[in-house]
């Protein structure tokens, strides 16, 4: 048995058999290469388990996702901008009225179907030399040992033969510039759009030659308080960057299984309609609890775990929980008990220490001391 096939069985049997794997965009990969080390989430996400019902069971859910109203909206947004034939995302780009773009049919069976008629006609269209657009192309990526496949709102060809990444956001461009922590995420987003395809263009290089891949995308939003499209270029070479350092990092998938207790399963067990997960709450937490996190507050913004980690992360007294910057200054000191006795002198190491950041707390403590002192005398 070949190890890919070996790795798709154990994924299955975590997820349960009768349970149809979610999958893994661009987002949840985004989040994943924000935090690298998080076990939990990076064999969760490959299996294609529904985190958010298993926040559900085990009584922590987040709130966390768009709104019904904020998917039709987009989804109404998007549709305009690729009426008529991407007319208008095609001047957006700065094609021609008369370019005669080509618009391939993209469909075919199955995610390795789309896969691999997305690399076809982008072959075709790198070497036909006329403006392509292809229209929620499927591309894949590999993340730890297993596939990742990704759609992104579309992928343009120029008549050069260089590729341009297009994404569509239902949030407006005011007065010539957009909300820098929504940009910075559809940036995030896109960068993993732009690491597929420069990974696609080294597979297709004996076929269609050198492929430049822009790492300029084409951000697409309405303008100021109306429905019209406009766009802005968005330079995206440092999320990339961080993006592909950071998933070289992650720990290979089947490494991560193979360290897992014998019987361990995140089986939701379905009722008969679907809808409702009956596995006990600390069956699922046992589960889950087997697989190291790495939490931190900036997974409260992506992460449908998070509250979880978190009541964890507190009931551990780990000083993860206090942000990623400052468990790098506490060095050694991983518990909040040991930053306090730390603090106070009253740790095994006594008085002297070599240790700066424990030298450093107890300065602070002793600062804090005075001060309080000189507060209370200025009082009388």
């Amino acid at each position: 048995m070949s190890t890919t096939h070996y790795l798709r069985e154990r994924l299955a049997e975590l997820r349960g058999p009768a349970t149809s794997p979610r999958p893994l965009d661009a987002r949840a990969l985004a989040a994943l290469a924000a935090n690298p080390g998080c076990r939990r989430r990076a064999l969760l996400d490959a299996a294609g388990i529904d985190k958010g019902a298993v926040a559900q069971v085990l009584g922590a859910p987040a709130p966390f996702g768009q709104s019904q109203f904020a998917f039709a909206r987009g989804h109404a947004f998007e549709a305009r901008v690729k009426a008529e034939e991407c007319a208008e995302l095609l001047r957006l780009l700065g094609a021609p009225e008369d370019s005669g773009a080509l618009l391939p049919d993209l469909s075919a069976a199955g995610p390795e179907g789309r896969t691999a008629r997305t690399r076809l006609a982008l072959a075709e269209a790198t070497s036909a030399g006329r403006w392509t657009l292809l229209d929620h192309p499927l591309l894949a990526l590999d993340v730890a040992g297993s596939a990742a496949y990704l759609e992104p709102d579309a992928v343009v060809v120029a008549p050069d033969g260089s590729w341009t990444v297009v994404e569509v956001k239902s949030f407006p461009i005011l007065d010539g510039s957009a909300d820098p922590v929504k940009v910075g995420a559809a940036a995030r987003q896109a960068a993993v759009y732009v690491l597929a395809l420069e990974r696609l263009a080294g597979l297709l290089e004996e076929t269609t030659g050198p492929v430049r891949v822009s790492h300029d995308v084409l951000l697409v939003c309405p303008k100021d308080f109306s429905n019209l499209p406009t766009a802005q270029f968005v330079d995206v070479r440092k999320q990339l960057s961080v993006t592909r350092r950071q998933l070289t990092r992650l720990t290979r998938i089947e490494e991560i299984a193979a360290e897992l207790p014998d019987g361990t399963t995140f089986d939701l067990r379905w009722s008969e309609d679907g809808r409702t997960p009956t596995r006990p709450a600390p069956e699922l937490a046992a589960a889950v609890e087997a697989v190291p996190a790495a939490y931190s507050p900036e997974c409260l913004a992506a992460c449908e775990l998070s509250f979880h980690c978190r009541d964890r992360s507190r009931a551990c007294g780990s000083v993860e929980s206090l942000g990623r910057g400052l468990r790098g200054e506490l060095g050694t000191l991983t518990t909040v008990e040991a930053v306090l006795s730390a603090a106070l002198g009253t740790d095994a190491a006594g008085a002297e220490t070599a240790d700066p950041a424990v030298a450093a707390l107890r300065r602070a403590a002793v600062l804090r001391a005075e001060a309080l002192t000189a507060g209370g005398a200025s009082c009388h």
